[in-house]
Parts: structure tokens; sequence; C-alpha cells
């Protein structure tokens, strides 16, 4: 016997199926709205091109908006980045090198200002994805054509940040998944603040 699906039904299952994937377009935009400082700890797997070598690192991830944040890099290998929404620098603590940048000129269409800033709809375009993981999936292309990144991911499980998804122009992948994450709980502002340590090799771009 053939089964027939009737135009209604088919339509149901069409709303049922587009709501769910518009509903991770929502989690981004109230994640943007309503989360105004968070902190949380990450492990960060790059993947090469060709898929195979891979380098894994953890650390702690603090925002405060607009574009205040603090990426600390533990292991393997100690390194700081942190923006106060003025300059972002970048600390390599094995080479004791600073790398410091205007905020306006560093950030741009970047995963850090996609979780940290205030410009959502101007600087991406935003789509959902199909589940995956476990996650419901927004991606974010950048609007700008020099943008080093393709295309980002960002993970939600019940509408809580679990994991964002780096895709770079060279091909590389970098997964960020996100654990012990608290929101909107003061973060201090000095933790954005960032002075080059004694005898720091400092380098402006």
């Amino acid at each position: 016997m053939k089964l027939v699906v009737g135009p209604l039904i088919t339509s149901l299952l069409l709303a049922a199926a587009f709501g769910a994937r518009a509903d991770a377009v929502d989690s981004l935009r109230e994640f943007s709205r309503d989360v105004k400082s968070a902190r949380a700890a990450f492990t960060q797997v790059v993947t090469a091109p060709d898929g195979k070598k891979q380098k894994t690192s953890t650390g702690t991830f603090e925002f405060a908006r607009p574009d205040r944040f603090r990426f600390a890099y533990e292991k393997p290998y100690a390194q700081l980045i942190v923006s106060d929404g003025q300059k972002v620098w970048i600390h390599d603590a094995d080479l004791n090198q600073v790398t410091t940048r205007a905020a306006d000129q560093a950030l741009g269409a970047t995963p850090a200002a996609l979780l940290a800033g205030s410009a959502l709809d101007k600087d991406f375009e935003l789509s959902a994805l199909p589940d995956a993981d476990g996650l419901a999936w927004v991606q974010a292309k950048p609007k700008a054509a020099d943008s080093t990144y393709r295309s980002i991911k960002i993970g939600f499980r019940t509408k809580q940040l679990a994991a964002v998804e780096i895709f770079d122009s060279f091909g590389q992948r970098s997964r960020l998944d996100f654990s012990e994450l608290t929101i909107n709980t003061p973060v201090a502002p000095e933790r954005f603040r960032f002075t080059p340590p004694a005898g720091a090799d400092v380098i402006a771009q």
C-alpha cells in the first residue's frame, strides 16, 4: 500500500523542521542581546587542511560587552589574548613577545567579535544549519570580502553556548568546546587590562 502524506501534514512537518533550525539563529541573537558578560573553560582542537594533523589546547575565556575579552591559553603553551575594547594585546609567554593592535582593526568579523561584540548583523550573514553532535548550529559568514575566515559555526545546547567551529581561508579548522559556562556574572574590569611584562618585545601593528 502506498502511503500518501497529505499537504497539511507535509506543511506541518516542514514548519516544525524549519522552526527548529530557526531556533538556533534565535539562540545566537538572544546570546548577543542578553548575555552581557560570561566566563568559561575551553578545549580547542585545530585540524590541518589535510584533516590529519591536530593540535589541542586548553584555557579559559571571559568577556564583557562591548568588545572586551580575555582568552588565556594554559596548555600546552601559555598565551594571552586580551582586549579592553580599544586595543588588543597578544602575549606569547615563551618568547616574551607582545603584539598590539587597535581593536577596531583587529576585531572586525572575527570569532571574538561574534561572541563579545555588538554588531552581529552588521558583520555577519547568519543561517541555521542541521543539528549535529547534539547541538543546534548557526553559520555566521563574514560579510567582509577580505576576511581571513571563510565561516564560523556556533553550537548551542538548549540555548546555551556550547561550541564554536572556525574555518579559515587556508582550509584549517579550529573547534572550541566550552564548559563551566557562567553568564551575566560581573567580570572585574582589570581582567581586560594588560601591561607588557618587563623586558618584553612589544610589536605595534
